[in-house]
């Protein structure tokens, strides 16, 4: 199943944003409240999703500037891939345009339960990510 979010202008450049999302300490204002019990370092994080479960994420791969892939790290309920990509805005350098996306391997049944919480988290991440460069 692939859960795409609302693309989003974000008013800095790529390299900048990139630069952002690259160090996982950034992420946690970026989490939507559900998220609790964060720790991270520059490489990894982990966290409670509230009455769900326990998570672990880690970069699996860095395009510079372009793209960031993020997985699983260790035990997780669910096998995901989530990806932001980055493009400059209608040729503008200054601007960026993220979009969010969660490719996830899912039952039909976790599929249900899962698809509106997954929908909600790509398009906070985008919104988030607006609101931070928009300080």
């Amino acid at each position: 199943m692939i859960i795409a979010g609302k693309p989003t202008q974000i008013n800095a450049d790529k390299k900048r944003v990139f630069e952002f999302l690259s160090d996982f300490n950034n992420f946690e204002q970026l989490m939507p409240d559900q998220i609790v019990n964060w720790k991270s370092n520059h490489e990894a994080c982990s966290f409670t999703i509230k009455g769900m479960t326990s998570l672990a994420l880690k970069y699996k791969d860095k395009t510079p500037h372009h793209m960031i892939d993020i997985i699983p790290d260790g035990k997780s309920p669910i096998s995901f891939n989530l990806r932001i990509e980055l493009e400059e805005a209608n040729l503008n350098e200054q601007n960026t345009i993220a979009s969010v996306k969660i490719d996830a391997d899912l039952n039909p049944m976790m599929a249900m339960i899962a698809k509106k919480p997954l929908e909600n988290l790509v398009n906070i991440i985008g919104e988030k990510l607006n609101s931070e460069f928009a300080k």
